[in-house]
């Protein structure tokens, strides 16, 4: 009999050079770089840096579809867009309200489930 090993890939916009000690950024369009942090059963386990394109008008779909190629389920933010929040449940993507200065924090907060998922209703109206 074999265990099942739960695994999921979640995304934090960070400032560079990335990774777990890395500052938050506040907005994920506008982030450096995506610290990816894979949770195995509860536990930190792989993390992964991607270097975010520049962010560019009506460019808010490109990082979804790159972090949707990177299998990621969630990602959590300070503040997006209703665009790319739409295009992030359009990929099945996840998408949370965060906490904490730094990504080791957050992603804490997230493996505790203390991170609402945000709706329409918490996009940014710009």
């Amino acid at each position: 009999m074999t265990e099942e090993t739960s695994t999921m890939r979640v995304a934090i916009p960070s400032e560079a050079p990335g990774g777990l000690e890395a500052l938050r950024s506040g907005h994920f369009g506008r982030c450096q770089c995506f610290t990816m942090v894979d949770i195995v059963d509860g536990e930190i386990g792989e993390v992964q840096v991607l270097t975010n394109a520049p962010h560019v008008e009506g460019g808010c779909m490109a990082p979804v579809l790159v972090l949707a190629e990177h299998n990621v389920n969630a990602i959590v933010v300070d503040g997006i867009g209703g665009r790319p929040l739409m295009g992030f449940n359009q990929v099945g993507i996840a998408v949370h309200a965060g906490v904490g200065g730094d990504v080791q924090t957050t992603v804490q907060a997230f493996i505790t489930g203390g991170l609402p998922v945000v709706g329409f209703e918490g996009a940014c109206q710009h």
